[in-house]
């Protein structure tokens, strides 16, 4: 029997996740997140270019090509959760109250449903995002079944509005193939309310010394998350502040409180006592934004939350007000790849970014890998670097029939065959340890300097070291622990912790009489030289000027 998987997108920058799954004489459309829909049509001598559509969640790199994939083939079926039927709409504002947006049939939670003779299609939470699914796809041919499993974006851990994939219902099922995302590779995260108290620590910082922040986020899932941690944490509650939400990011909370029935009982209880998300009584106050406010934010220090793609510096353009924009972090890809319209002037005197993950990390992929135990893996979504640190885990190469495709690349999957792994690239590199004294020197080969991940490494030239194990562990330091964790100056004094010459709590100006000696942030000392605005303020290694 014919099982493969052609990626017309495999998730790799912006390009969008959009697969092609061959079972037997069915094709099957696994989202749609390509802009472009030429190529799925283009090479096939048919009259679809699949036998109908399945998409994970709403979130435009999976969904914003269906509406385009629709209007020029309008008898291709389209099923989702039917939660995500009802948030599609969101991907396309302009046509988001026309009955000609709703086009994609809601299928229920965990009920197999034979979509065609001998083929079925099951919907797992996936715990990414409301009505996020993971598909299972079930094909009973004449001597065996085959089955392949997809989790689109996915998630293990609960979040405020989300519970997480349920692990114990899929475990031990053995597909064929398994297809998952591998967005952070292999890195670990710490616990997801330990990032939130990070995040609401960071913000009322950035309050507290009279800051406004701006919180670029997509329409679903992130945005309405964080005005949850706004509203509930205890920097916040009580507080007299206004926490303002713009375009698609307050139509997706309006969307979300049109399907609360379908949330979580937790939820469901929490909006039985206050609004779950407009209020103007308790505070802080959620207010949607109207364009005629705009001209007033950051008279006093408030909280903007709006989309990604919008205008950033409309929010931010009299210049008068300071402001800090806070983007969640995109794992393998600085900020200016992926958050189009970044303020370069105006009143932003800091870009940085946070983690607030919605995906899983790599010890939670290794653990769904092996509680699934699949033949073939299929790695998408993430930086290709990412995949391919996952890939290359022995503890995976010695189980599974990995694959990390780029779009275009077909991946036959034979199934029940022995299978040689493919050699892989070194990612293991020998350096050389020199002792000089009390210091300790660390060649490495120019390899690792060649990896795009080194920018962000050596960022500052300094690094931090920590025993795990028996192994040592090194972690770059960003220019932004060094100006805003490692010290409490405001970034307009002219102190040791604001000096171009100040690194690892020295000072290392050969003008200074301070040069070489341990000195304290808001130190001072005639030949202070003030760190250029364009160094200062991101920390994947990117520039910004206020």
């Amino acid at each position: 029997m014919d099982l493969d998987c052609l990626p017309y997108g495999a998730g790799h920058a912006q390009e969008g996740v959009c697969l092609l799954v061959r079972m037997g004489p069915h094709r099957i459309l696994l989202d749609c997140g390509v802009e472009d829909i030429a190529p799925l049509s283009a090479t096939l001598n048919r009259s679809l270019p699949a036998d109908f559509v399945v998409c994970t969640h709403a979130h435009s790199d999976h969904a914003r090509g269906l509406l385009a994939l629709h209007q020029s083939f309008p008898h291709l079926p389209i099923y989702a959760s039917e939660v995500t039927a009802r948030l599609l709409p969101l991907n396309w504002p302009e046509l988001a109250q026309q009955p000609e947006s709703r086009f994609c049939q809601g299928l229920p939670w965990q009920s197999p449903l034979e979509v065609r003779p001998g083929l079925s299609v099951q919907l797992f939470p996936s715990g990414h995002l409301p009505g996020a699914a993971t598909v299972l796809l079930t094909y009973a041919a004449p001597h065996r079944t085959y089955t392949v499993v997809y989790t689109g974006d996915f998630f293990l851990s609960n979040s405020r509005l989300v519970e997480g994939l349920p692990l114990g219902e899929l475990r031990g099922m053995k597909p064929d193939v398994l297809i998952l995302e591998g967005s952070y590779g292999t890195a670990r995260h710490p616990h997801r309310r330990q990032l939130e108290n990070q995040l609401a620590d960071r913000i009322h910082r950035a309050i507290a010394d009279g800051y406004s922040v701006l919180l670029p986020a997509p329409a679903l899932g992130l945005g309405q998350e964080m005005l949850m941690l706004l509203r509930s944490h205890h920097y916040f509650t009580g507080r007299d502040l206004d926490i303002w939400v713009d375009g698609t990011v307050a139509d997706g909370c309006d969307a979300y409180l049109e399907l609360l029935h379908q949330f979580p009982t937790a939820v469901q209880n929490f909006a039985l006592h206050q609004p779950l998300f407009w209020d103007e009584r308790v505070k802080p106050r959620v207010r949607r934004l109207s364009p005629e406010q705009r001209p007033g934010l950051g008279a006093t220090p408030c909280i903007v939350i709006t989309d990604q793609i919008a205008d950033l510096p409309l929010y931010v353009a009299d210049g008068k007000n300071p402001w800090i924009l806070l983007a969640p972090q995109k794992p393998g890809y600085p900020v200016s790849n992926w958050l189009p319209n970044r303020p370069e002037s105006g009143g932003i005197r800091s870009v940085e970014t946070y983690l607030l993950a919605e995906h899983c990390d790599g010890p939670g992929t290794t653990q769904l890998i092996h509680n699934l135990r699949p033949q073939h893996v299929i790695l998408l979504h993430g930086s290709p670097a990412y995949l391919a640190d996952l890939a290359n885990l022995d503890e995976l190469r010695n189980r599974y029939q990995l694959h990390t495709p780029a779009a275009g690349t077909l991946v036959e999957l034979p199934i029940g065959e022995m299978f040689l792994q493919p050699a892989i690239p070194e990612t293991n590199y020998e350096g050389e340890l020199s002792e000089l004294g009390t210091e300790v020197a660390i060649s490495l080969p120019s390899p690792i300097t060649a990896d795009p991940r080194w920018a962000n490494f050596a960022d500052t030239g300094l690094v931090e070291a920590r025993w795990q194990g028996e192994e040592l562990v090194l972690r770059g330091i960003s220019q932004r622990e060094l100006l805003f964790q490692g010290s409490a100056v405001q970034a307009n004094l002219e102190c040791c912790g604001n000096c171009q010459h100040y690194r690892s709590q020295r000072c290392w100006n050969q003008s200074s009489a301070l040069f070489g000696f341990k000195v304290t942030p808001d130190g001072f000392c005639p030949v202070f030289k003030a760190i250029p605005e364009s160094e200062l303020f991101l920390e994947d290694g990117e520039t910004d000027g206020e």
